[in-house]
């Protein structure tokens, strides 16, 4: 008698198995759709808008690159950007990788411009 009592047992586990085995099918496929929407698209859309930015850079343009060093664009050459470090008195032009600038500096954040804001009062 306790034998039929195993097996019985044996085959109601085997039944409900099958259904935490499409839970967890789905909960990691749930997973798998979490990391994709808040890990990997927002980094393509970041690649995407850094290349879009290196490929607009022109010359005249003031830029950062990604070790933190302001200058001017000069001259560009393919990959390489020459940049214009004002190092007063002297002026100093290095060549940069197209790769290394970061963001280009808007003309009122360079000035140092920063309108207050005015209340509605």
């Amino acid at each position: 008698m306790t034998l039929s009592l195993l097996l019985q047992n044996a085959a109601n586990s085997e039944q409900n198995s099958g259904g935490s085995f499409l839970f967890t099918l789905v909960f990691m496929g749930l997973i798998g759709a979490a990391m994709y929407f808040l890990m990997i698209r927002p980094q393509r859309r970041r690649m995407r808008e850094t290349a879009d930015l290196q490929k607009s850079i022109s010359v005249g343009d003031e830029v950062i690159t990604t070790s933190g060093m302001y200058g001017f664009v000069t001259d560009i050459d393919g990959d390489q950007v020459w940049l214009e470090v004002n190092d007063q008195p002297q002026v100093i032009e290095i060549r940069f990788s197209r790769a290394a600038i970061a963001r280009k500096i808007a003309p009122s954040e360079a000035a140092g411009d920063s309108s207050p804001e005015t209340s509605g009062n």
